[in-house]
């Protein structure tokens, strides 16, 4: 591994270090569940921070900038085989995010965001989606979305539902849906059904997140529930800090 690449993992790994987090900074604000989007974006000048470990050694590092009011600008970086006795580390390129909250929402409507999720998972898979180690990905990326989210039923339970154009092929329209309960601001549980076009090209995904500090959680979820070794389980630490 060169010294460009170790330097961007590094910096990618360690900068939340160089954030400073206040008592009290909310991470409530829910702007995904597992894979899905919410119509929720981070305050001005906050950032979030997300590491992901997953399949076949793989970690992602997410940063999130609240850039200016309702709008979020981001990018990813994953490694695959980081973890492990793999000789065969790969940087993957990075990815770019972006969202825009334009409607807040009242009693009767929804928050509604648009944005732009450039993440893909599964990467070495071929098209009969088998680990070959291939450039494919099994997942391709949410590319532009269109997010409504709102508290529905009973307090601290929220659902997210919206349509996405990987790539923005119009031709080929996905739809998604969550929902995420938080009990006694702790513990939240999370379901999602994502990539919805047929069954076969979905996934549901469970999760639950526990909030270690006001400003720190930790994802455990597991994804493509029923998919037989396309299954997979996840850790996520999920980080808000200012800036």
């Amino acid at each position: 591994m060169n010294s460009k690449i170790f330097a961007a993992i590094f910096c990618f790994c360690f900068f939340p270090v160089l954030a400073t987090a206040e008592t009290g900074d909310p991470i409530s604000l829910e702007t995904n569940l597992i894979d899905i989007p919410t119509a929720e974006v981070l305050d001005r000048y906050q950032a979030a921070f997300i590491t992901r470990a997953y399949e076949h050694g793989t970690v992602m590092e997410t940063i999130d900038f609240g850039v200016y009011p309702r709008i979020n600008l981001g990018m990813s970086l994953a490694v695959h085989e980081l973890l492990g006795s793999s000789g065969s580390v790969r940087v993957l390129n990075p990815d770019f995010l972006a969202k825009w909250k334009i409607y807040d929402g009242n009693l009767y409507l929804p928050a509604i965001a648009i944005g732009y999720d450039g993440r893909r998972y599964g990467y070495g898979y071929n098209n009969k989606r088998k680990y070959t180690r291939t450039k494919k990905y099994l997942d391709d990326r949410k590319g532009g979305y269109l997010s409504l989210s709102r508290e529905i039923i009973v307090p601290g339970l929220n659902a997210s539902a919206g349509v996405n154009m990987s790539d923005f092929d119009f031709e080929e329209v996905y739809m998604f849906t969550g929902v995420y309960y938080t009990i006694m601001e702790k513990v939240g549980l999370l379901a999602e059904w994502d990539n919805v076009r047929n069954i076969r090209d979905s996934r549901f995904n469970l999760g639950a997140r526990f909030y270690l500090h006001p400003s720190l959680a930790l994802d455990a979820a597991v994804r493509r529930i029923g998919r037989g070794k396309e299954s997979e389980r996840i850790l996520q630490i999920r980080y808000v800090s200012n800036f």
